[in-house]
């Protein structure tokens, strides 16, 4: 078997199908499988996953690194690719994967992402090319836990693909502002972790500001329209977020005092 596809999911209707029927071509006539490591959906999503002929694993909910780490485990293909629910694969990508797959000596493969906000493609501010390591020889890696955005580290050499995944995961204002909330608290936990504990001026005023200047002015957000506005703005916000939750976690626990560090 030369590909195995591995998701995590929990309640993803709304995306799973998009996914899956984009990863088809790669996975039929028994070239390939869809492994999928779910933590207790109560939408169609199993049903949906079942009906492209997806292992199905459910699985209590460990953190991202450990959950997507689970579902690569249960590979048999002599190369894994990890997608989120919300990604898919543009066209060409299923092509270039087959090609390249029949001729590389490498461990592993950067895919370029495009990242769709209120249903606008994000190309500037940092948001394009947004590289992710996705496609990675079994056994070549691991995720590392990083909070809600863990990364992979490969043993060998890496190369770049051409084209991308389609990231649909932010439709709308309100989903994306739950996910920066859920996001800044895992952050947070990070943050404490290294030493962010005190009540920081700098981080939670001066941080989000300087973050908003760079992506939406030096790196060119504002050519993103409306929609790169609001973007930036609440991403901002999330680093404001961030940093206020790591200090009231760190003053829930006892180990911070209650002077402002400025």
């Amino acid at each position: 078997m030369l590909l195995s596809v591995a998701l995590i999911t929990y309640n993803e209707e709304a995306n799973l199908r998009r996914t899956l029927k984009s990863v088809a071509s790669l996975v039929r006539d028994g070239r390939g499988e869809i492994i999928i490591v779910d933590s207790g959906s109560t939408d169609r999503t199993l049903e949906i996953a079942r009906s492209f002929g997806a292992k199905v694993f459910v699985e209590p909910w460990k953190g991202f690194a450990a959950q997507k780490n689970s579902a690569i485990e249960k590979a048999a293909g002599d190369w894994v690719l990890q997608l989120d629910a919300d990604e898919a694969l543009e066209a060409g990508l299923a092509t270039e994967i087959e090609a390249v797959l029949a001729t590389t000596n490498a461990m592993g493969f950067w895919i370029p992402r495009k990242n769709f906000f209120l249903g606008r493609w994000i190309r500037h501010g940092g948001f394009y090319p947004d590289p992710k390591l996705r496609l990675l020889r079994r056994g070549a890696g691991r995720f590392e836990e990083y909070g809600a955005h863990p990364t992979v580290k490969v043993t060998g050499p890496t190369v770049w693909l051409k084209y991308a995944l389609v990231h649909n995961a932010y439709p709308t204002l309100s989903g994306y502002i739950d996910h920066m909330n859920s996001y800044s608290s895992a952050g947070a936990t990070i943050a404490v972790a290294g030493g962010h504990r005190r009540f920081s001026l700098i981080n939670i005023a001066v941080r989000p500001l300087l973050t908003f200047t760079y992506n939406y002015f030096i790196r060119l957000g504002f050519l993103d329209g409306r929609e790169g506005l609001l973007l930036h703005l609440y991403h901002s916000v999330y680093v404001s977020w961030k940093y206020a939750k790591a200090w009231e976690l760190a003053r829930s626990s006892g180990k911070v005092p209650q002077a402002p560090e400025i």
